[in-house]
């Protein structure tokens, strides 16, 4: 067995798709299965159970993609250690990032990396913060950017605080709430509230405040899209939490107020995290190099 078959049974353990597994490493379909069927005929076990309408795998695939994956993170530290001796010269930076990362202008961060290293491959990936730790475990990123807690949702990375601020209620203008110098989570009992999915740490956030509080929030609306978020206030529709760099953020509505919170703990930081442990590339440092001086 050689290196590329293993990429590829990799890709297809995290793909459950031949099409989507081909897509992700860059072959066409036909030679990653004809991959597929060289290693299993080497092993003398068949990997994929290919009777069902998706991909999966056998137990033999299974034990051997674990293997895999050892195997190939190993690789990837002995070239991220020749790469030192070049420098930053190349290679390929898998970024990961959540929707609200403060006041940090990721895009021109990004840009400006680019223009210091054009070499390097940049790849981006946005998800929420519960899927980025997990990723950046399993070796999928090289850094993200997160805003989890300290706790077991973190364990195996290494967090560098890169910012923290306050989460405040915006409300619709004229909100009863509105004049106030100051809410609590308690006050927004019985509101319509727009936030974002299910795992996302400012949803969490609001729901165990609410439930310290004794109370439920009414979340009506779901989107991972701030602006949509603060639109969806200016029209109305509900009331919203957010850090309060994302609800000053520009273009705002004109028709939205903003209250802090008077409540304990109730806060947003953004961390740069990596895995704990990890041999990082040169590109990897000196992305965090830049992001640490911004």
């Amino acid at each position: 067995m050689d290196l590329r078959q293993l990429r590829y049974l990799v890709a297809l353990a995290d793909e459950r798709s031949f099409t989507r597994a081909a897509a992700k490493v860059l072959v066409a379909q036909p030679a990653l299965s004809q991959q597929i069927a060289k290693l299993e005929a080497e092993v003398g076990l068949p990997l994929v159970d290919r009777t069902t309408r998706r991909v999966a795998l056998t137990e033999a695939g299974d034990r051997l993609v674990g293997h895999a994956r050892r195997v190939l993170k190993q690789v990837d530290v002995a070239r991220e250690e020749l790469a030192d001796l070049a420098g930053v010269r190349g290679g390929r930076l898998t970024i990961g990032t959540t929707q609200t990362v403060g006041s940090l202008d990721l895009s021109a961060l990004l840009g400006e990396f680019h223009r210091r290293h054009a070499g390097v491959d940049l790849s981006l990936r946005e998800d929420l913060s519960v899927n980025l730790a997990r990723s950046l475990r399993a070796d999928e990123l090289d850094l993200a950017f997160i805003t989890l807690p300290e706790g077991p949702p973190v364990a195996g990375l290494e967090l560098r605080r890169l910012s923290s601020e306050p989460l405040v209620a915006v409300l619709p203008r004229g909100h009863r709430l509105a004049a106030r110098g100051a809410v609590r989570v308690a006050d927004l009992h019985r509101e319509t509230v727009v936030t974002f999915p299910e795992g996302a740490t400012i949803r969490r956030r609001l729901v165990e405040a609410a439930t310290r509080s004794g109370v439920e929030p009414r979340i009506a609306f779901e989107t991972n899209d701030v602006a949509r978020m603060r639109a969806l206030v200016a029209a109305g529709l509900a009331v919203a939490v957010l850090p309060r760099s994302d609800a000053a953020a520009e273009p705002a509505p004109r028709a939205i107020d903003t209250v802090p919170f008077d409540e304990p703990g109730f806060g947003h930081s953004v961390f740069l995290s990596s895995r704990a442990g990890r041999h990082l590339s040169p590109a990897a440092r000196a992305f965090m190099e830049l992001t640490l001086a911004a």
